[in-house]
Parts: structure tokens; sequence; C-alpha cells
């Protein structure tokens, strides 16, 4: 599984990218950057035997799935 989340403090903006084993991989990246990100791995919205934010925790459960 792999986890992607924003991470921000005083001065920057970055997108840290965590797989199991693996070192974290954490780069600066835009707002825009960072949703592109979430698009490709289908952390954009819920979707239909894709296990993300959105299934495990029901984030965004007040808009309608595709």
């Amino acid at each position: 599984m792999v986890v992607i989340r924003r991470l921000v403090d005083r001065h920057r903006a970055y997108t840290g990218i965590f797989l199991p084993g693996e070192p974290p991989k954490i780069f600066p990246t835009t707002d825009v950057e960072h949703g592109r990100i979430l698009q490709i791995y289908k952390q954009d919205k819920p979707y239909e035997g894709i296990e993300n934010d959105f299934t495990q925790f029901d984030l965004g459960s007040d808009r309608p799935s595709n």
C-alpha cells in the first residue's frame, strides 16, 4: 500500500510518499503538483476496488462517487 501525505512547515509544503519497507520520499511540491500526484495514485476520490483515504476513512462521503 502506498501512503501519500501533504506535509507543511513554516517555510514550504512537501509531498511525502511512504511505501512499506522503503525509506520515505519527501520532496517540495506546490498544491497543484500535490493534487496531480493524488490523481495519479487514485486518491482524488473513491474508486471501486481501490483502497485509499476515501474508502478507509470514509472521507468525502457527502460527495457522490463515480
